[in-house]
């Protein structure tokens, strides 16, 4: 039972590892340009306009998976753990601790959760330069994922 519930943990954290790489894409609506050329060519283009913009003095901007795991995670074990202590009092000290901990370990994994699937923002200015770029190399840009 305890092997099979660490080999979970462990599979999960790896995933949610991977995912934390992961940083905002422009998101690029089918026209006759992306038909035309492919997803393949896009992600150059994509990638061409992002030195551009870089080159430009823009900064892509500190959002990150991995960060708003990190702040999901510290929010949901400080909360979880002021709502076990609280719903423990009925039990003593002793209810206090076990509820306390408890509840910061469910915060901890739901704030981790949470903070993973939290939509990423590139830097405003930056965004604007890169989809600038791309509408001038024939592209329509939806938005950003």
């Amino acid at each position: 039972m305890a092997e099979t519930l660490w080999r979970g943990s462990l599979v999960l954290m790896t995933a949610m590892g991977l995912l934390a790489c992961a940083g905002p894409e422009p998101m690029l609506r089918s026209n006759a340009k992306l038909q035309l050329h492919g997803r393949e060519a896009s992600k150059l283009d994509i990638e061409a306009c992002r030195q551009t913009a870089e080159a430009a003095g823009f900064k892509p901007g500190d959002d990150s998976r991995s960060g708003n795991m990190a702040s999901g995670a510290g929010l949901g074990l400080v909360a979880g753990a002021a709502v076990g202590a609280s719903s423990g009092v009925i039990g003593g000290l002793t209810g206090v601790t076990i509820g306390a901990a408890a509840g910061g370990g469910l915060g901890l994994i739901i704030g981790l959760v949470g903070g993973a699937y939290k939509p990423l923002e590139p830097d405003p200015d930056y965004a604007d330069a890169v989809v600038r770029c791309l509408i001038k190399k024939g592209y329509d840009v939806q938005g950003w994922q």
